[in-house]
């Protein structure tokens, strides 16, 4: 009974276990709770599109054209702060599906726009910035995933954001610099099974491309690399497009034609205009003499269909004049005149819009 007694623990005894038991798990509570809390920070100080970036940033290693600039002593301040400024494009007149590029109006605007065409050095200058960002965040990387939780820092987070976004600037303004570049290769590689805005879309995405991949330390420029990654984009295209319609190949559809509701509507309004001049000829509503008249009867074969010779064809100018016995030059300074009475009549009477010439040229005489 003794011995079972001593077996048995003390209430003391019992709360000192339970008290180092619960002292444990607060301890490694704690431990852990810190670094949940070093990365609710972080993401307290983030913004929902910042800790996107974050995230695919820790996923997916960021590469980079290796240079020896990188790791010569006071870098960064040689490759950003001690080099020349390189002037930023004018992309406003950037619209290449909106606008016919075959126009005049979109190249009256490219020659009004700044046009920027980087020199040799210029380049070396941009993609050697844009490397060395990218450089930066490969190291800010290999850090996080070097440490033990492999979970950023605040300091670390925002540092590998900095760069990310400054090399993406510089990416862009590269991208921005050769838009042009695209367009050109477009235009000259015209594909019946390719439509131009999905050759554009193409280019832009293989000039993107290219831009991560030149090595501007080889001593090319980089429209020669661009150019020739442009021409493969644009040939994958035809081919992905050509063995998709052999697939699917896809029989003629009206329905998915382009709509010609415009031109419709235009001609039924032009027929309107017409029906209404040769009315107001008839009915002279123009108040037309007899030889203006029968100037514009017979110039446009406006004569009431009624009448046995109205099928003929418009006479010329020298024609009406035998008719009356003026020179052609007479006739034109007529049927001018009564042009004039008739588009007055018109817009008045059809377009809706009232003028007041016609009580100014009648009053003038008067006077």
């Amino acid at each position: 009974m003794a011995n079972a007694d001593r077996n048995i623990p003390m209430p003391l005894d019992q709360a000192a276990v339970r008290g180092r038991r619960i002292a444990g798990s607060v301890t490694k509570a704690g431990a852990s709770g810190g670094r949940s809390d070093g990365q609710r920070a972080v993401r307290r100080r983030l913004s929902r599109e910042d800790q996107r970036i974050l995230d695919h940033l820790l996923e997916h290693p960021q590469d980079y054209i290796d240079s020896e600039e990188f790791y010569r002593e006071g870098a960064e301040a040689r490759i950003y702060e001690e080099a020349p400024d390189v002037a930023k494009p004018d992309t406003t007149w950037y619209h290449p599906v909106m606008d016919d590029l075959s126009g005049s109006r979109t190249t009256r605007t490219v020659k009004s726009a700044q046009q920027v065409i980087l020199t040799g050095a210029e380049e070396r200058v941009l993609f050697l910035q844009f490397n060395y960002a990218r450089h930066v965040v490969s190291n800010i990387q290999k850090e996080v995933w070097a440490s033990p939780t492999r979970q950023p820092t605040p300091e670390q987070a925002e540092r590998i954001l900095y760069w990310y976004r400054r090399a993406d600037r510089i990416r862009e303004q590269i991208a921005e610099t050769n838009l042009a570049l695209v367009l050109a290769m477009a235009k000259r590689t015209r594909m019946s099974e390719v439509d131009f805005d999905d050759l554009v879309s193409e280019g832009n995405m293989a000039l993107l491309r290219a831009v991560d991949k030149f090595d501007a330390g080889r001593g090319f420029k980089f429209s020669t690399y661009a150019c020739r990654a442009i021409l493969k984009a644009f040939s994958r295209q035809g081919m992905k497009l050509s063995k998709y319609r052999q697939r699917f190949p896809t029989d003629f559809d009206p329905k998915l034609e382009k709509s010609n509701h415009l031109e419709n509507k235009r001609a039924d309004f032009e027929k309107d205009a017409a029906d209404e001049v040769r009315r107001i000829v008839v009915e002279n509503e123009a108040d037309l003499t007899d030889v203006e008249r029968t100037v514009i009867e017979h110039r446009f074969n406006l004569r009431d269909i009624d009448e046995p010779q109205a099928s003929e064809k418009p006479m010329t100018l020298e024609q009406v004049g035998q008719i009356i016995g003026v020179t052609k030059e007479r006739v034109r300074q007529i049927q001018n005149k009564a042009m004039e009475k008739i588009r007055v009549k018109l817009e008045a009477s059809f377009l809706g819009t009232q003028t007041e010439e016609p009580e100014e040229a009648e009053a003038e005489p008067a006077s």
